[in-house]
């Protein structure tokens, strides 16, 4: 297969139970021909042996024998398949509420979520709650399945009644672009081939818009952002001299010959080459992993950052962060944790809990300041040392934060900086 664009799309779908986000996905790969003959032959094997007529599509995502068993999916499951057009990684994430935590990391690079609503009983509490994690992650595409329309005889009023429904909650979240699609999983209405029993429907199948989402502007091209992960220093005859600073370039654009800053130091310098590999090139862009040399003998390590010297991120030991609890025993008050941003690694404290969100309403919780598993909320964090951060509205890379338990090297939260 021959493929015109290498562009990647990372999404995520995320439903109720029983919405049909396994089989949305199963109908997915297997109507764009992206089922190896085994798998099809494994699938139709068991779809056999538990009765069905035909091919039990879900089982092409429902990997862990737990889901199998119970009919729901309770982890991420990453799919990664290709078409002519575009490359995709897709993000199975659960519908329970026990795994907020899941759909929190599934979805954290995605460029769209596709969310399931279930055709018959329209926007529930969690509908609400997965737009409002895509919604607080700030997926830049949000693509709402109205699902199972063969149940409700392919209805057009009743397509408009949930259009209606859920534009009037999601008025008060922060979303760029909202398209909506009826569709029927299970006969296959408008996933990847035009439905014959919607006709009113005018615009693109599932796939059709995946395939032509513009996601390039999805980059923050302007606030140019490099994390230092190592430093180069090869001590062999040819590159005797050589001292680069290896990373990924978080976001921006990076020429040779542009006048950079170090950060936290503030050394100035200019750019005087750059590597992708083994090729040397003028020009860096986010995601390009490069390697870097400057100018001038400046000490930088990693975790230091280059930016440009008119445009810096601010240095802070102090910030706010919509913080999600990942981890089974709650936050300790006042303890150590070890925090990850960009390549930069300290130790810092969950200072205080401003609040926690009910994320079924969107009610701020003032009178409970304690972290369990699956909470968000808005906290204070103090770090030992400054860190050089965006908002996480304005860059997704240097805006987010992750802490790690020092005791047991688990991660116990994920965070995105106000």
């Amino acid at each position: 297969m021959q493929i015109e664009n290498n562009q990647l799309l990372r999404f995520t779908t995320a439903g109720s139970v029983d919405d049909g986000k396994s089989t949305l996905i199963g109908r997915l790969l297997y109507d764009s021909k992206s089922i190896f003959e085994d798998q099809l032959e494994s699938v139709s094997a068991t779809s056999a042996k538990k009765g069905h007529r035909g091919v039990d599509l879900a089982l092409f995502t429902d990997g862990l024998r737990d889901e199998r068993e119970q009919g729901i999916t309770i982890d991420v499951a990453y799919r990664y398949f290709t078409t002519p057009k575009r490359k995709f990684i897709i993000a199975d994430t659960p519908g329970h509420i026990q795994y907020t935590r899941n759909m929190v990391t599934g979805a954290s690079t995605a460029n769209a979520a596709v969310v399931l609503i279930d055709a018959r009983h329209g926007v529930i509490e969690q509908t609400k709650r997965h737009s409002f994690i895509a919604s607080l992650l700030n997926i830049p595409h949000l693509i709402v399945c109205v699902n199972k329309m063969d149940l409700v005889d392919y209805n057009e009023q009743r397509f408009n009644e949930i259009i209606s429904q859920f534009e009037e909650f999601s008025s008060k979240l922060l979303m760029k672009d909202v398209r909506f699609i009826p569709i029927s999983a299970l006969e296959g209405d408008n996933v990847v081939n035009q439905s014959k029993n919607m006709r009113w429907y005018q615009g693109g199948t599932l796939l059709n818009i995946l395939e032509t989402l513009h996601i390039s502007s999805d980059v923050n091209k302007i606030d140019a952002r490099f994390a230092v992960q190592t430093v180069l220093r090869p001590q062999n005859e040819e590159y005797r001299d050589y001292r680069g600073y290896a990373g990924r370039v978080a976001s921006g654009i990076y020429r040779v010959g542009d006048e950079v800053a170090v950060l936290p130091s503030g050394f100035t310098s200019k750019i005087r080459s750059m590597n992708s590999g083994e090729t040397e090139i003028e020009e860096a862009y986010a995601p390009m992993s490069v390697a870097l040399t400057l100018e001038d003998d400046i000490d930088v390590s990693r975790g230091d950052m280059i930016v440009r010297v008119n445009n810096q991120p601010e240095a802070t030991q102090e910030f706010d962060v919509m913080l999600c609890w990942l981890n089974d025993e709650a936050a300790k008050p006042q303890a150590k944790y070890s925090i990850t941003h960009s390549s930069n690694e300290q130790r810092a404290i969950i200072k205080e809990v401003i609040y926690k969100v009910d994320i079924n309403s969107y009610d701020r919780i003032t009178n409970d300041k304690g972290l369990n598993m699956n909470d968000i909320a808005r906290v204070k964090i103090r770090c030992t040392r400054p860190l050089m951060i965006d908002s996480y509205r304005d860059n997704r890379n240097t805006g987010s934060i992750i802490l790690v338990d020092e005791n047991t090297n688990e991660t116990v939260a994920a965070g995105m900086i106000v």
